[in-house]
């Protein structure tokens, strides 16, 4: 698999990153207790963290060998 194949895969993921955290909201509009709706806030905060690598993963694969491109720092060595 190359890494521009590779981008495809993250991008998948982060749109069920972002379903996901859809589906939570709802559930967390619905929750009967406060508990409950913070437990929910905060693992949608860590689908959001999943879902923005996976985007900046998807951008950086893609034009990975492209001249000039540049790279998020982030994911440089």
């Amino acid at each position: 698999m190359t890494l521009y194949q590779m981008s495809f895969v993250y991008r998948e993921d982060a749109l069920r990153f972002r379903m996901r955290i859809t589906v939570l909201r709802e559930q967390a509009k619905a929750a009967p207790t406060k508990e409950e709706r913070e437990r929910l806030k905060r693992r949608i905060l860590e689908l959001q963290q999943l879902q923005r690598q996976s985007r900046e993963l998807a951008e950086l694969t893609r034009h990975y060998y492209e001249r000039g491109y540049y790279r998020n720092e982030k994911y440089t060595l």
